[in-house]
């Protein structure tokens, strides 16, 4: 194999490993935050039923397969961001406060009710993780310049930077493993991650 066709292939794989590892964040902080497996879908078919006891207008998934799907991708998402989350540890920060950091990074400065919707915790609870960041140089407030009474959170230049080489970890780790996979196979993941951005899309 020349050189510059095994650089294309790992150039393949690492664009690969970023997008799979962006999808299966989403997917995972969407699982990780919902009553995921049958026994949601049987309250999910309750919920649906009137005062009679009548059937509502529950649409039945598992006719077509969506929920056997929706199981498997539900356990495959937090499995992996598990294990690609070990690499975190370098960063000396922990889980709660390297997603908030990521929250702003990619999303920009936000205020603290923001920034505590995004993450889906309380505001007091983001309260302490906006203080752990400050402390540690990550993160910082800043008065918004269209009213100063309010303040956004925003990411330092050292934050960004250990974000940065915090998500680059992650990605080698992932494009470690997919690099296994044989041509025809990485297609076929590439195809699947192009289903699930759209998903995502449609979702938001």
């Amino acid at each position: 194999m020349t050189k510059s066709k095994q650089k294309s292939e790992q150039d393949t794989v690492q664009n690969l490993g970023m997008r799979a590892g962006h999808a299966i964040k989403c997917l995972a902080q969407n699982a990780r935050h919902s009553h995921g497996g049958p026994r949601s879908l049987d309250r999910q078919k309750r919920a649906a039923r009137d005062d009679k006891g009548k059937p509502g207008h529950w649409q039945e998934t598992e006719s077509t397969g969506a929920a056997e799907v929706a199981d498997r991708l539900h356990s495959a998402a937090i499995h992996l961001l598990r294990r690609v989350r070990k690499q975190d540890s370098a960063s000396g920060e922990g889980p709660a406060r390297l997603s908030a950091l990521s929250v702003l990074v990619f999303g920009g400065p936000m205020t603290l009710g923001q920034l505590a919707a995004a993450e889906q915790v309380k505001p007091p609870t983001m309260t302490r993780i906006v203080a752990g960041l400050e402390r540690s140089g990550l993160a910082r407030r800043v008065p918004d310049p269209a009213d100063a009474r309010r303040i956004r959170i925003h990411a330092t230049a050292e934050g960004t930077r250990l974000l940065q080489q915090t998500r680059k970890r992650r990605i080698e780790s992932l494009a470690r493993g997919l690099d296994r996979l044989d041509p025809r196979e990485l297609q076929v993941l590439r195809n699947a991650v192009g289903i699930l951005e759209d998903v995502l899309k449609r979702w938001e």
